[in-house]
């Protein structure tokens, strides 16, 4: 198992240094102005992904299922660049309203992020179109894995959790703070993680009655990210330390509004 070992190891770097790279740019940006310069910069990244991952649809190689993890990372963060950058968002960018609940809060809470889902979401729609009857599918289970992680996590953000980090919240997404929710664990919570555990154990699953170097390196890759993901989910209730991952690396950021708990609302 030592080729899945190496596999996790890198995935887990990736992950790690993929983020940072993406805070620091942003950071930057908010520093300068310059939010839509740094993702029209960042045009290479997305088209870079593009093109890996179109090369490694008939890669049944290890080089291939590298390649296509490597594209579906460099989609991803470009998508996540532009939104962090304040650049594709949503329609809505003022504060939640106060005593705002329900139906119109969710609404409005969406429309903040709606052209940010729409992108993600045609990006997995590609690459399954992409990868359909291909040899190597890696790409389309990466960002599969990502989107799912993500969408389980901006839900329970809303409907609220016990432990929310703000730190990272970029200047020109501020107003975000206030349609997130610090509190007991709702439903979302337990069908997330539920979800989650279901995803990573079939990942290990794969990964334990793999037959072949390849398949043992492309599942080894998606156990960590998987794994990765659940745990993502177990921080918003444990409260353990995961913003000096990325903190020393990063400028100082001027502080937004305050973050309303369940009972402030």
């Amino acid at each position: 198992m030592t080729g899945a070992l190496i596999a996790a190891l890198a995935a887990i770097f990736l992950w790690w240094f993929s983020t940072g790279v993406i805070l620091l740019a942003v950071r930057r940006a908010d520093k300068s102005g310059r939010h839509l310069a740094t993702v029209i910069a960042g045009l290479p990244l997305l088209c870079g992904g593009g093109w890996a991952v179109a090369l490694s649809l008939d890669m049944a190689t290890l080089g291939g299922v590298y390649l296509g993890f490597l594209g579906a990372l460099a989609i991803w963060g470009w998508i996540e660049l532009a939104f962090l950058a304040g650049v594709v968002t949503g329609p809505m960018r003022q504060d939640c309203l106060p005593g705002l609940s329900g139906k119109k809060r969710f609404f409005r809470a969406f429309a903040t992020v709606a052209h940010h889902e729409l992108l993600l979401t045609s990006g997995l729609l590609g690459l399954v179109l992409l990868s359909h009857g291909a040899e190597n599918r890696i790409a389309m289970a990466t960002y599969l894995i990502l989107y799912l992680a993500r969408i389980f996590a901006k839900l329970n953000l809303f409907y609220g959790v016990p432990r929310i980090n703000m730190e990272f919240v970029p200047d020109r997404l501020l107003h975000l703070k206030t349609y997130f929710r610090r509190g007991p664990v709702t439903l979302a919570f337990p069908v997330a993680i539920t979800a989650l555990t279901a995803l990573l154990a079939v990942c290990v699953e794969r990964l334990w009655f793999a037959g072949t170097d390849v398949s043992v390196v492309g599942y080894g890759l998606l156990t960590a990210l998987a794994a990765l993901a659940l745990l993502e989910h177990w921080l918003m209730v444990i409260p353990l330390p995961d913003a000096k991952l990325w903190r020393w690396m990063l400028p100082p950021q001027h502080p937004g509004p305050k973050i309303m708990t369940k009972e402030e609302r």
